[in-house]
C-alpha cells in the first residue's frame, strides 16, 4: 500500500501541450478516478506516473519517495493498458504467471501463483480459459486477461488505462462491481482512466476531470455530481447531458422560457437585474407533472412533446416550453408521443446556475469554488 502524489506535471508533444500542472494527492489505498474525453491527457498523466514518458516539468512520489531518476521497473507499479499487450505464444496461465516469475517482483512458490491466479480469474469471470492462446479469445476476454495480469501481482499503485473499455454494455456493469470488490479486497492505491462517468460515478473514491491536460475540478463523486464547478463538468457527468437554458434576472429570480422557468437567484451570487446567467437542469431530475398541484419545492411548467424516444424502461423526451427545448427522463411506461401536451415538475433545489456565455462556451457555476475541486 503506498500514497501517490503528483505535482506540476507537464508535457508536451511537439507544440501540443499534452497535461498542464497536473498536481494529485492520492491516499493510502484510494481508488482514485480521472475522468475526461479524447485528448484530455488522461493517458498522458498515466503514462507520466509509470515512468514511461519523460515530464518537462513536475514530479511524482509514490509511498513518499521520489520517482526522479526512477526507471519505470523500479517504481513497483502494475498497468493496464487499452491495448491487451499479452503474449502471443503463451497460455492465459502463462501470461498470468509472467509477473509472478518476474525477478523484479520477486518469486512467487507454485501454491502461491495458483492461489493467486485463481483469485483473479474467478473474479474477472475468465477461469475456464487458461489453457488457450490470445488469438483464441475474444476482444473482451483479452482485455479481462490483460487486466488480471496486472492485479495478479501486488504492487504500490495499480495504473488502469480505460480496463473495461472493449466490453460489451452488459459485462461492463457486471465488472465495474467486481473491480470495486477486488479493489476492497487488495486495498491496493489505484489509478483508473476512463471517458465514461458512470464507471467514474461508480468505482471512484474521488474524481479528477480532465480537459485538454488541465484539471477541471477534483472531488468526490457526489461533490462532482452536486457541486459541478462549471458546465464541463455538468455535461461530462449524466446522459443526457444537463439542460442548459439562457435566463435574465428580475425581480429576484432567473426568468427563461418566455417567463415559464422562474429560478431564485444564489444567494450571494452578485447577480443584479438584467443580468444573464445558464440554467442548469439534469433531465433526469425532471418529474412528469402529477396532481393538482406541484409539490412546494418544484416549479411546473406546461409545454408540448416535440420529440420522444423509447428506450426500454424510460422514455427520453424533448418538450419545448416557450420556445426553449427541455430533455426529461421518464418512465417507460408512460403513454407519451409527439404533439401531446404535459406538465413538468422541475425540483428548484436540483437546479444549478452558471454564468452566461456564448454558444459552446464552457463557463463557471455561480457560487462555485474558484479552485479545482477539494483536493487533498
Amino acid at each position: 500500500m503506498a500514497t501517490l502524489t503528483t505535482t506540476s506535471l507537464s508535457k508536451s508533444f511537439g507544440k501540443t501541450r499534452a497535461i498542464d500542472d497536473i498536481s494529485l494527492d492520492i491516499g493510502d489505498g484510494e481508488f482514485f478516478v480521472i475522468l475526461g474525453p479524447s485528448g484530455a491527457g488522461k493517458t498522458t498523466t498515466l503514462k507520466s506516473v509509470a515512468g514511461l514518458v519523460d515530464v518537462d516539468r513536475g514530479s511524482v512520489r509514490i509511498a513518499g519517495r521520489s520517482m526522479d531518476g526512477v526507471e519505470p521497473y523500479q517504481r513497483n507499479v502494475a498497468m493496464a493498458f487499452e491495448s491487451y499487450a499479452l503474449y502471443p505464444q503463451r497460455t492465459v496461465s502463462q501470461n498470468l504467471a509472467s509477473p509472478l516469475r518476474s525477478g523484479r517482483s520477486g518469486r512467487y512458490s507454485e501454491a502461491e501463483q495458483k492461489q493467486r491466479i485463481e483469485l483473479v480469474t474467478t473474479t474477472l469471470g475468465i477461469d475456464h480459459l487458461l489453457r488457450r492462446f490470445p488469438r483464441e479469445l475474444s476482444n473482451g476476454q483479452r482485455q479481462r486477461v490483460a487486466l488480471g495480469r496486472v492485479l495478479v501481482r501486488p504492487a504500490d499503485v495499480y495504473l488502469l488505462d480505460e480496463p473495461l473499455s472493449h466490453l460489451d454494455a452488459k459485462l461492463r456493469a457486471a465488472m465495474r462491481s467486481e473491480l470495486k470488490q477486488l479493489g476492497a479486497m487488495s486495498s491496493t492505491t489505484s489509478l483508473y482512466v476512463t471517458h465514461d462517468y458512470q464507471e467514474a460515478l461508480a468505482l471512484g473514491d474521488r474524481i479528477a476531470v480532465l480537459r485538454e491536460g488541465r484539471l477541471v475540478q477534483v472531488g468526490t463523486p457526489l461533490e462532482v455530481w452536486h457541486e459541478p464547478v462549471d458546465t464541463f463538468v455538468a455535461k461530462a457527468l449524466g446522459q443526457p447531458e444537463i439542460n442548459l437554458v439562457d435566463a435574465e434576472v428580475d425581480g429576484g429570480v432567473l426568468r427563461a422560457a418566455g417567463g415559464a422557468l422562474e429560478v431564485p437567484v444564489p444567494r450571494d451570487s452578485g447577480l443584479a437585474a438584467g443580468d444573464r446567467a445558464r440554467i442548469g437542469i439534469r433531465p433526469r431530475d425532471v418529474e412528469l407533472g402529477r396532481g393538482a398541484e406541484p409539490a412546494t419545492d418544484h416549479l411546473r411548467v406546461r409545454g408540448e412533446v416535440r420529440l420522444h424516444e423509447r428506450l426500454g424502461r424510460e422514455i427520453e423526451l424533448t418538450v419545448d416550453i416557450g420556445g426553449v427545448q427541455l430533455v426529461a427522463v421518464a418512465p417507460g411506461a408512460e403513454q407519451v408521443t409527439e404533439g401531446d401536451a404535459v406538465d413538468l415538475d422541475v425540483p428548484l433545489g436540483k437546479t444549478h446556475v452558471f454564468a452566461a456565455g456564448a454558444p459552446g462556451e464552457d463557463t463557471a457555476r455561480i457560487g462555485a469554488p474558484t479552485v479545482p475541486g477539494r483536493n487533498r
